[in-house]
């Protein structure tokens, strides 16, 4: 065990008994020199000169302690052979073994328990042989006084040690403890932050999905009843009335998205009767053929994984009509390897690396939407000459 074991804690403590020291030295040496400078006592003045440097030490100790392993033992060594040289000067004066008091309680402060110990041993020993020298063996029942005031300073110190251990800890626990809470603050906030640039994207994959793939019909369909108009005005005139239908049902799908976020097919259909209405919609608004195939073994899916097979057979068909220049396109969806999947495909010209890479919101966002289910999105040629998405979702295990 080291000499000191909490130098920090011990210090303050120390000086925590600064005070009670200042008392007591005083208290001894004031009285005992007016008494010896009354008398006119030859050794008054070396007697002063050993009291004043008992209080020279005393007031240095911290600089004497130092960090050095040998400063408590020198400290105290030096404390003890002063008290012992006033003992031994005439006239004896045995009030002097009262500086004991201090010393006893820095000793504990100073020193591990059993070294303290050893040093309180010796304070007493002084004190009963000073009294049996000067005193004689009348005054011995005076050392049992002075040996339990030596305990009670020692035990003084010692619990005056550990309450400053104990406020030093709660301290340091509070000072934690704050710096946890301004850490969750930090993360409360970077968590709120997250959470509005989710919902941002969120939203926008929304517009894109519902608004952005109504739009795109309208827009087809009213580019060709502009060629139409004048050798085909009925038809024309068909076409302009299904994009009413379009616009209607996105001014209802955008207001609902407001709203709720969700998708309009999620409150009414099942994800087969959703599609079915998807592709009729499609083939009677653009003129492309859409063959769609569902399968019979499909489970029952959460509300998450048919939005997304939706905006997913949404999407495909949207980038068909734009891009695609299909006559044909393929819809079908299938249960396999313990993951439901969704697979379109036309026969179009296929696209280029920079439309399967854009920056737009629709198969980024896809892509988005299903790595939050645990899928994957993968796009590529077709066996029909034009593009093939393939989206797949992981079934829960109890769908296995």
């Amino acid at each position: 065990m080291a000499v000191m074991s909490d130098k920090g804690s011990s210090r303050f403590s120390l000086d925590m008994l600064n005070l009670a020291g200042y008392f007591i030295v005083p208290a001894v040496s004031i009285p005992m020199l007016w008494e010896l400078f009354q008398q006119d006592a030859p050794t008054r003045w070396l007697i002063s000169a050993l009291l004043g440097l008992f209080v020279l030490l005393y007031a240095l100790r911290s600089s004497i302690l130092g960090d050095r392993p040998w400063g408590p033992y020198l400290y105290t060594s030096l404390q003890t052979a002063l008290i012992v040289a006033i003992l031994a000067t005439p006239p004896h004066n045995l009030i002097v073994v009262v500086l004991f008091f201090v010393l006893s309680a820095e000793v504990t402060m100073m020193y591990p328990p059993r070294v303290s110990g050893a040093w309180i041993v010796l304070f007493t020993l002084i004190t009963l042989a000073a009294y049996g020298v000067i005193a004689g063996a009348g005054g011995l029942a005076a050392v049992p006084i002075y040996a339990a005031g030596y305990v009670f300073f020692a035990i003084f110190a010692q619990q005056t040690a550990r309450a400053e251990a104990a406020r030093a800890e709660s301290e340091r626990l509070l000072l934690e403890l704050q710096e946890a809470h301004r850490q969750l603050q930090s993360y409360a906030a970077q968590a709120e932050e997250l959470a509005v640039q989710q919902e941002r994207n969120h939203l926008a994959r929304e517009m894109h999905d519902t608004l952005g793939h109504r739009l795109t019909v309208s827009s087809v369909q009213l580019q060709a009843a502009q060629r139409l108009i004048s050798s085909a005005p009925d038809r024309a005139a068909q076409m302009v009335g299904a994009v009413q239908v379009e616009i209607r049902e996105g001014l209802q799908e955008l207001r609902r998205t407001v709203a709720t976020l969700r998708a309009p097919v999620e409150a009414d259909l099942a994800l087969g009767p959703a599609l079915q209405r998807l592709t009729g919609e499609f083939q009677q608004a653009t003129g492309l053929v859409v063959h769609l195939a569902v399968a019979d073994n499909l489970p029952e899916l959460s509300l998450n994984q048919r939005h997304t097979l939706y905006r997913g057979a949404q999407e495909a068909l949207t980038n068909i009509q734009k891009h695609a220049g299909a006559a044909e396109a393929w819809v079908e969806l299938s249960r396999n390897d313990g993951a439901v999947a969704l697979r379109v495909c036309d026969n179009g010209m296929g696209l280029d690396s920079s439309q399967l890479s854009g920056n737009g919101f629709g198969l980024p966002g896809l892509r988005e939407r299903a790595a939050l289910l645990g899928g994957q999105l993968t796009v590529g040629p077709a066996p029909t000459g034009g593009v093939e998405l393939l989206l797949a979702l992981p079934l829960e295990a109890n769908h296995e």
